[in-house]
């Protein structure tokens, strides 16, 4: 059952909270300089994929193979568009070349693997993770690909064995062959999986606030001061996601559409710091950039979610 918009917003502030909890220990020094590091690993090797498998433990059925389609149908017109946006707001910018491949990422790329689960399961509960879950297919891969293209701008860089054997596509792949199959885990295992899955939402969040606390005030002004961040911001989260109302009107079940649309609101993906890092582009453009989003999708997330509510009725 979706939430109505005031409940979806009371959890929504509850989620705000544990972020302030996390900047606050970050800040106080309960957290040290290793803990953003210590709470990614153990979110993206641990808890996150149980969440995956545990919410894949389901019977198979051909409602739900309908929702498949619908997701991957979404996910793939939502990703190509922004390519082609980004891509032409790369062209028509005044970036230096180290900073057009992170502006590029910045808005195709969003943080559907963190936020973008915990932000499901506040709508749907297990079945947001589902449905996200096969709503990411195409996104993992494209972020492992065209993403690390972006900045080396050699398809030999890209390191295909990384890609299949990452936590996020291994328990993908797992859960959906889980699901296809007649089979399931014992109850001690699910139960364990359920147990420390659930664990990603709070832990996201904690997450999120520390790497805000990491923000010194100086920089703060550097961003606030920057045209382009801000374009990629708006991008990233208004434009993209609203390209999906149109799917309102070919009757995609609101469930379906209110995940699509408000995870293709996500802020900017972390990793894009990562690959601007290994890669040589400018690592403080692209922190700046995450920052950003992160700190304005406090207000876009519920504004998405009034707006695919009010088209959908």
């Amino acid at each position: 059952m979706v939430l109505a918009i005031g409940a979806f917003l009371q959890e929504m502030f509850m989620m705000y909270g544990i972020a302030s909890l996390g900047f606050i220990v970050r800040k106080t020094g309960i957290l040290n300089e290793n803990a953003n590091d210590v709470l990614t690993q153990l979110i993206l090797y641990i808890t996150l994929p149980a969440l995956i498998l545990f919410s894949l433990d389901i019977s198979f059925s051909i409602n739900l193979a309908k929702e498949f389609i619908w997701l991957i149908s979404m996910s793939l017109y939502v990703l190509i568009i922004s390519c082609f946006i980004a891509y032409w707001m790369r062209r028509h910018s005044q970036l230096s070349d180290k900073q057009k491949s992170v502006y590029e990422g910045l808005i195709i790329f969003g943080n559907q693997g963190f936020i973008g689960y915990a932000i499901s399961f506040i709508l749907l509960g297990e079945q947001g993770i589902i449905y996200l879950t096969m709503f990411n297919l195409c996104y993992l891969v494209l972020i492992w690909t065209y993403g690390i293209y972006l900045f080396s701008k050699d398809t030999t860089m890209i390191n295909w064995k990384s890609i299949f054997l990452n936590p996020g596509i291994l328990s993908t792949l797992t859960g959906v062959l889980i699901f296809l199959l007649p089979i399931s885990f014992p109850v001690v295992i699910s139960d364990g999986l359920e147990i420390v899955g659930k664990m990603t939402i709070p832990l996201s969040m904690l997450l999120i606030g520390s790497l805000m606390a990491n923000v010194k005030y100086k920089e703060l002004i550097i961003m606030i001061k920057n045209i382009y961040l801000w374009k990629s911001a708006v991008t990233r989260l208004i434009l993209i996601p609203l390209l999906l109302l149109p799917f309102a009107a070919l009757s995609v079940p609101f469930p379906i559409l209110i995940i699509g649309a408000v995870v293709s609101g996500m802020p900017s993906a972390p990793t894009i710091s990562i690959y601007s890092q290994k890669y040589g582009a400018d690592t403080f453009f692209a922190s700046m950039g995450v920052l950003l989003t992160t700190i304005l999708c406090i207000i876009t997330i519920p504004f998405l979610y009034f707006i695919v509510s009010l088209v959908s009725n």
